[in-house]
């Protein structure tokens, strides 16, 4: 029974784990080919074409920064500035995204949380892809099952600040390009992937540690016979009766051979 169960979660496990890398290499990899659901994945879309040397419509994905469509793509850069949307010293742009970052285009606290958001996103991929190559054994394994939900547990922190980071950094964004009388909008498909990553992080590692917990040995049915006793003492106990009967005996022929 415990074993059944234990491979249902370990199999369900590894759909929700494989769904999860799914999701986010389709965030990662937005803006590198301009197939469905690529094409349409973004974390936010602003209207920029009153900002001199930006593009019409500017879309934030994870390597670059994109016109409508994820067209016409920048270079792809590490844990991409906000600012790299236009270039230093221009002018409409909402006044707290710009700073002295990122060549004088982004503020110190959209640098910086977006920076560590970016770190978070990737750390929660690797260890989500560890955690699928340890939980191939956790349908018939304990051990694999908990090794592997440790690690899908690292993922999903990592997972959770990435996409807390993400969804304050860019609604944010959103807002001050809104408080600037100019049209932006998150990407649904974006948030919808990391938050769906999330959803399957935690539900994997809830199954993982569920067939951690079921016993793994199987339970012996009790033998109610009656069985033999072997002690030391019993034969121990008959041989010296025994000896006690043969000393009396010489004792009482003693006794008769005096009288004789």
């Amino acid at each position: 029974m415990a074993a059944g169960i234990r491979g249902i979660a370990g199999i369900t496990s590894l759909i929700l784990i494989a769904g999860s890398l799914v999701l986010i290499f389709f965030v990662v990899l937005s803006g590198v080919k301009r197939t469905t659901p690529l094409n349409s994945t973004y974390f936010l879309r602003a209207d920029t074409s009153s900002v001199p040397g930006a593009r019409a419509q500017s879309q934030w994905t994870y390597f670059y920064v994109c016109d409508t469509g994820n067209t016409n793509c920048g270079s792809p850069v590490p844990a991409l500035p906000i600012g790299y949307a236009w270039v230093a010293d221009s002018a409409n742009i909402p006044p707290s995204l710009v700073g002295g970052h990122a060549k004088n285009t982004t503020s110190t606290y959209y640098y910086y949380m977006w920076r560590f958001g970016w770190v978070f996103y990737l750390l929660a991929l690797l260890f989500d892809a560890l955690a699928f190559l340890v939980a191939l054994a956790s349908p018939v394994s304990r051990l694999a099952s908990g090794l592997s939900g440790l690690i899908i547990g690292i993922a999903l922190f990592w997972m959770s600040l990435a996409a807390a980071l993400m969804t304050v950094t860019f609604v944010k964004i959103r807002n001050e390009f809104k408080s600037q009388g100019l049209d932006a909008h998150i990407g649904r498909y974006a948030f919808g992937f990391t938050w769906g990553a999330w959803a399957a992080m935690f539900l994997a590692t809830l199954l993982l540690f569920l067939g951690c917990g079921l016993g793994g040995r199987k339970d012996h049915v009790r033998d109610t016979r009656p069985r033999r006793r072997f002690g030391f003492f019993r034969p121990k106990r008959r041989t010296s009766t025994r000896r006690s009967f043969i000393d009396e005996t010489s004792n009482q022929r003693r006794v008769k051979d005096e009288y004789a």
